[in-house]
């Protein structure tokens, strides 16, 4: 783990209040693994840094894709290139891709996209075949993924990602969240990773498709630390209280107690 000031090299609103921020940070990009994270030092009147998922690396430099939820990420909004950051990462365990494994199914709930370019970027460069499921409520709310200036510019192996799109209300791609997706791609899938809200995941906790399938969620929490020293982002596992920070974000699906889960 780092901690440096990391230069703004671009800051550039993908869609109204969703923010895409490349950092030029050489000791935490060479370190980096998909499902990782960073704590960000936000300005202003804010004490607790935020978490923001690793979105995408290359070469010395990481991106973050974050929405404006509140004070800390609002400044964040506001800081220019050239500008620099206090950040401190990679944090946390991220998604794990087996080295036998050749079709992976990814699975995004809104912001969940922000770790899961990475993860896909990563998997194609391995030669392995990708499925990545995108849900939002309309077609203004997905984000440019497939587009000329979509997120995986610069890094995409199209010939093994195939991008599929599911709205709620049916204004772009699948009508029906994305979870509805999932049995129709299933088939010589031999891996499933997701991030996305807490009832994306109940939803996927409850499915029979999924029953004794390998799949990895990250967990999207607050956090008071991110090092597992204040314990504010414990939650309940078959295997006993974890922290979210620690020994996530990443977690298998079979392992949270998810009836007694309240953390997202």
């Amino acid at each position: 783990m780092k901690q440096i000031r990391a230069i703004i090299k671009s800051s550039m609103e993908i869609i109204p209040e969703i923010y895409l921020v490349w950092l030029d940070a050489p000791e935490i990009a060479a370190a980096a693994a998909p499902g990782q994270f960073v704590m960000v030092r936000c300005g202003g009147d804010t004490v607790l840094p935020r978490p923001l998922s690793i979105h995408r690396v290359e070469g010395d430099s990481l991106s973050l894709l974050f929405s404006v939820v509140g004070r800390g990420t609002r400044w964040l909004s506001q800081q220019e290139k050239g500008e620099s950051l206090d950040i401190f990462g990679p944090l946390g365990n991220g998604f794990r891709i087996d080295p036998a494994s050749k079709n992976l199914l990814i699975v995004s709930g809104g912001m969940g996209i922000a770790p899961l370019v990475f993860l896909a970027d990563i998997a194609a460069g391995e030669g392995k075949k990708v499925t990545l499921i995108t849900g939002a409520r309309s077609a203004d709310c997905l984000l440019p993924i497939s587009s000329p200036q979509g997120l995986f510019d610069g890094g995409m192996h199209p010939a093994s990602i195939n991008v599929v799109n599911a709205t709620d209300d049916g204004s772009e791609g699948f009508k029906g969240p994305a979870t509805d997706l999932i049995p129709a791609y299933l088939e010589g899938v031999d891996r499933i990773y997701a991030c996305g809200p807490l009832e994306m995941y109940r939803t996927m906790a409850q499915m029979p498709e999924l029953k004794n399938k390998p799949v990895q969620l990250s967990l999207e929490i607050m956090m008071g630390c991110g090092m597992g020293v204040c314990y504010g982002c414990t939650i309940k596992t078959k295997q006993g209280l974890k922290q979210v920070c620690k020994d996530g974000p990443v977690f298998d699906m079979g392992d949270v107690v998810w009836e007694e889960f309240e953390g997202l």
